[in-house]
């Protein structure tokens, strides 16, 4: 249960970040900060960095720091995953490079 939390927080923490991406285009796009759709996206992504802290918290309760931060390193494949997807960024084949050993590194590390 402890690790589901901890890797639902590491969902947070990535969409926070697509959220904020979107704040930051629709800033660009509006030309101004106060914009509603600016305002309303900035805010959900620090509504969801707040709640996501929240819960890190709680992980951070339960379990050691050495075995749950290890898994903030997925936010690193979740991320451009996500840019992808709802910005269409792309990819080198050194990204998946990466990602097999951020992967690999999380699982080394979360066994030892």
């Amino acid at each position: 249960m402890i690790y589901f939390v901890a890797f639902l927080c590491v969902v947070g923490i990535a969409a926070g970040q697509i959220l904020f991406k979107m704040s930051a285009a629709s800033w660009h796009r509006s030309g101004t900060l106060f914009d509603g759709a600016t305002l309303i996206t900035l805010f959900s992504a620090f509504a969801l960095y707040g709640i996501t802290t929240i819960a890190w918290v709680w992980v951070l309760q339960k379990i050691e720091l050495g075995k749950a931060y290890p898994l903030m390193a997925l936010a690193f494949v979740l991320v451009p995953i996500g840019s992808h997807f709802i910005f269409g960024e792309r990819f080198h084949y050194q990204y998946f490079i990466g990602v097999l050993l951020l992967v690999t590194g999380v699982v080394v590390t979360m066994r030892a």
